[in-house]
């Protein structure tokens, strides 16, 4: 069970507090203002003295005279400080949060692929709004109350001890109660916190879930199966969140019954002090107002306790991201535009350690502008082996080579600016098609490259029936564009890139036939003097390829021509024949 003292909660908030530090100045300000709230207050408070002896009891009529430009001074004072108090500190706190949500988004794109296969997106998309909201709060809220109330609190104790020391001594018994009470529910509140932002996570992946694959619970009627999985997520959530509160509220409560019975010692001693001339009307008025402003700042302690770990626990998860390890880019090479010529030797690769080698002492070579086609039942490793060549995944023994350099020895971004890829799952982004087809560094292809693009890949057609052309939207991952669409505009892409070397990874997946042939056309001309790998499920999209490769289990079993291979009567003619009936037997 964590305390306060934990040294992973202090090392967390001395992270956060780095982020404060550039706003030091501005902070200053901050503190100065809340001075100043908590010592206007107190003056506030002190004035209620001469204004009972004096202008009340003594009916002296100086002293009504100027009490009341006293209280306007004193209420044009705390409005300006709490107007400092609020606009500086909360500038700083939505400065921290922009920082930290930018170097969360920095790390995103920095990860390596296999940080992304082992999470779910729901808590890493909770990590960028809720958690990062809950150190906004630690970062303002509960600085100001803890610096405001803390120096209220100081003032508070110090204008009751001027009024009558012994009347303090009551007060001084019941504050060490409440400190221990907020030390107690310090711990409750960080673990509550902990779990509820646990929970918000699994809420966030349900309701993404749902949101993108919205077709399928449609058709397959997963309305119930889905409210279910909401419901029991958000009532995880719920049950949280009120023990939470419950924590709280008696946090409150216990404050309340504590500060009651100080009030009621206060109370009896005043009586006493009183009858033996020790305490005037206005001491007494003075110091109970003192002790009333003291007590909702220590409710607020009280209260606030539950916002700091909860901004702990947030920064926490936050730093655990951002701690992660980054994809390894090592190499320094960086030279001109690669010839393409590709070779894996003797590679092995499995996903884990416990899970079996996907890929087997692999080994084989592509020329420079040369097809090599790979194909193979589900699960064999084509997509694996093709993803281990832009170092989307780091081999574990063997070596992968481009131009007879191993691929370790280049830099990432040099490496990849010399692989163009097409997949089967398409990804567009929530923008116009020009922006999907030129996207990242093809942003400085001209107008005229980027019509070119899309009337090879014959994006060109459809555009045309669209009231915006290549400006129109295309929604979220695409969802306003056919599957063919889709493929296209990522076809389309890669043809803007005009890179040397090419993976093409069920590229036609999602077209018909008479869009596949004219697609073929377009790749066929990509493929032009580029090495190129290509997976394929429709076997006659290869024939033409150099070479083929057939993958089982990991390893090569069979490697030729279209008609070495139909020859050999292995493998491949055994893939070629299945896939020949079911074309037959589908038409």
């Amino acid at each position: 069970m964590s305390t306060p003292l934990d040294p992973r909660l202090t090392s967390v908030y001395k992270r956060l507090w780095k982020y404060v530090i550039p706003y030091r100045g501005i902070g200053a300000i901050a503190i100065i203002a809340m001075a100043s709230t908590a010592v206007i207050e107190m003056t506030m408070v002190a004035l209620v003295e001469p204004l009972m002896d004096e202008a009340l009891v003594a009916k002296n009529l100086e002293t009504a005279r100027w009490l009341p430009i006293a209280f306007v001074a004193v209420f044009i004072l705390r409005g300006a400080a709490g107007f400092a108090t609020e606009a500086s500190l909360g500038w700083i706190g939505r400065t921290v949060i922009s920082s930290l949500r930018r170097d969360l988004f920095r790390k995103f794109l920095t990860l390596p692929s296999s940080f992304f296969e082992r999470q779910s997106s729901g808590p890493l998309l909770s990590r960028m709004t809720y958690n990062v909201e809950m150190v906004a709060e630690s970062v303002t809220t509960v600085v100001t109350i803890l610096v405001r109330d803390f120096l209220t609190v100081l003032a508070a104790i110090g204008l009751m001890i001027y009024q009558s020391s012994r009347l303090f001594l009551m007060v001084a018994i019941v504050l060490p109660i409440v400190a221990m009470l907020i030390r107690i529910l310090g711990r409750a509140f960080r673990r509550y916190s902990n779990r509820i932002q646990d929970s918000v996570g699994e809420v966030t992946q349900v309701t993404d879930e749902v949101i993108s694959g919205n077709r399928v619970v449609k058709i397959f009627g997963g309305q119930d199966y889905e409210m279910q999985r909401l419901t029991g997520v958000d009532e995880s959530n719920r049950r949280q969140n009120m023990k939470l509160i419950r924590a709280r509220s008696m946090g409150v409560a216990i404050t309340q019954v504590v500060f009651g019975i100080g009030i009621a010692g206060v109370v009896y001693f005043a009586g006493i002090e009183s009858v033996n001339n020790n305490l005037s009307p206005g001491s007494f008025m003075a110091f109970f107002g003192a002790l009333m402003l003291m007590m909702q700042p220590l409710r607020r302690l009280t209260n606030v306790n539950a916002t700091l770990q909860r901004g702990i626990a947030a920064g926490d998860s936050l730093f655990a991201v951002i701690d992660e390890q980054d994809e390894k880019d090592e190499g320094t090479y960086r030279g001109e535009r690669v010839r393409g010529v590709v070779e894996f030797d003797n590679l092995s690769f499995s996903y884990g350690d416990d899970d079996a080698p996907v890929l087997r002492n692999l080994s084989l070579k592509v020329d420079a502008g040369k097809t090599l086609a790979i194909v193979g039942h589900s699960g064999s490793g084509k997509s694996t082996l093709v993803s281990l060549l832009p170092r989307f995944y780091d081999v574990e023994s063997g070596e992968i080579r481009l131009d007879d350099r191993p691929i370790k020895e280049y830099s990432l971004d040099f490496l990849r600016e010399n692989i163009s890829l097409v997949s089967q799952d398409v990804v567009l982004f929530n923008d116009s098609i020009a922006n999907n087809l030129a996207y990242g560094q093809l942003k400085r292809c001209t107008q005229a490259e980027i019509l070119a693009a899309a009337e090879a890949a014959h994006i060109v057609e459809f555009v045309q029936e669209m009231p915006a052309g290549l400006e129109t939207t295309v929604g979220d991952r695409g969802v306003l564009l056919s599957g063919g669409q889709r493929q296209r505009i990522a076809i389309g892409r890669a043809l803007l890139k005009n890179a040397p070397v090419l993976i093409l990874d069920e590229a036609t997946s999602s077209l018909d036939t008479k869009s596949e042939r004219r697609i073929q056309d377009a790749l066929s001309a990509l493929m032009e003097n580029r090495t190129t790998l290509v997976i394929a499920h429709r076997l006659s999209t290869v024939e033409s390829a150099d070479q083929i490769i057939v993958l089982d289990k990991g390893r090569v079993v069979e490697s030729g021509t279209h008609g070495e291979l139909l020859s050999a009567d292995g493998h491949y003619a055994a893939l070629y024949k299945m896939q020949f009936s079911e074309d037959a037997a589908g038409a």
